[in-house]
């Protein structure tokens, strides 16, 4: 196994909710963090990979909307992966 697939596995199963949770909002949420927090520290040296930047961007607006709808649904995860992921 990849670094990067140990690294998602954790994650699924830190914010999983049963044990095959893959596509819960909260899951999606954690998965969108860790890959905006890569991308942002390869900005940092990349300064004009407009590509990347354009993706992060999409991510960023992806993530904001999941938390959105897990705000209406359910406010107790929204506030738990909230204070967890430090958004």
């Amino acid at each position: 196994m990849s670094t990067k697939t140990i690294v998602k596995s954790d994650i699924i199963s830190k914010f999983a909710s049963h044990a095959k949770d893959t596509g819960s909002p909260a899951v999606q949420i954690a998965i969108l963090s860790n890959r905006i927090n890569q991308l942002a520290a390869h900005l940092k040296t990349h300064k004009k990979d407009n590509s990347s930047r354009k993706g992060l961007l999409r991510m960023v607006g992806q993530r904001r909307r999941l938390i959105e709808y897990l705000k209406t649904t359910s406010q107790g995860v929204y506030t738990k992966i909230r204070k967890d992921l430090n958004i």
